[in-house]
């Protein structure tokens, strides 16, 4: 099966206000901007989607990406692991001002409720975060003398990731740092959205270093030239 996707707008056309969105990338890298920008470009022109919930690493930065998308008031709650980051203003002062919602999870857990979510685990019990704020009304469980926290799956309508190389077929590979989250990302939302640099025909990926098979992705987009978050800062690149 064909899953590529002539056009960015074509790809994120059916994200509708009030869902969930799993967006990959650890700070810019595996950030996939065009994507994000593309879903942008549609809400600037129609005033949609809004309400969404977005489940990322941080907040992002500047006036780009996931930053611009709070900014433009486009995001009611994220989950994410560190809302602080080089130029956090936008979210700062949506949250300031509360306008969004933030659900604030340890990193390591963020990524195991990701992981839980694309393999049908519905909770998991976990140490980390046993007697801070971030643990108050959920269940605690002992065993073998120690306390553990019970954590929730996350999962998504919509999973937002960006690949180094994709096959027709969907097969994925990344670039060093840039497979964060992607991997669990794409197990976890119902419709995987991936922009590629580059997209082979089925077959063209060795089979031994496929990360994400094909079959937890739905869209393949090809961009053969994909903007880095940090370099779009340094410029002063804004799309707010």
């Amino acid at each position: 099966m064909d899953k590529t996707i002539p056009a960015l707008s074509a790809a994120v056309a059916d994200i509708e206000d009030g869902m969930t969105v799993m967006i990959g990338g650890f700070g810019g890298a595996g950030a996939p901007i065009e994507l994000i920008h593309a879903l942008i470009q549609r809400f600037k022109a129609t005033g949609h989607p809004t309400g969404l919930t977005v489940i990322n690493n941080n907040a992002g930065n500047g006036q780009i990406g996931l930053a611009a998308m709070i900014a433009l008031g486009m995001v009611k709650k994220l989950i994410c692991s560190f809302p602080r980051s080089a130029d956090p203003k936008a979210f700062t002062d949506r949250y300031l001002a509360g306008e969004i919602e933030l659900e604030l999870v340890p990193q390591g857990t963020l990524a195991e409720r990701i992981r839980a979510g694309g393999a049908g685990i519905p909770a998991f019990y976990t140490p980390a975060s046993y007697g801070t704020t971030v643990a108050e009304g959920k269940p605690v469980g002992e065993f073998d003398g120690k306390c553990y926290v019970q954590e929730r799956w996350l999962k998504a309508d919509f999973a937002l990731i960006k690949a180094e190389t994709a096959d027709t077929h969907g097969n994925l590979t990344y670039r060093a740092a840039a497979r964060n989250f992607s991997p669990l990302m794409a197990t976890a939302g119902r419709v995987t959205i991936v922009q590629a640099t580059r997209v082979v025909p089925a077959g063209g990926i060795d089979p031994e270093i496929v990360v994400t098979p094909g079959i937890f992705v739905q869209r393949v987009v090809e961009v053969a030239d994909p903007q880095q978050e940090e370099t779009l800062m340094q410029q002063g690149v804004s799309h707010v």
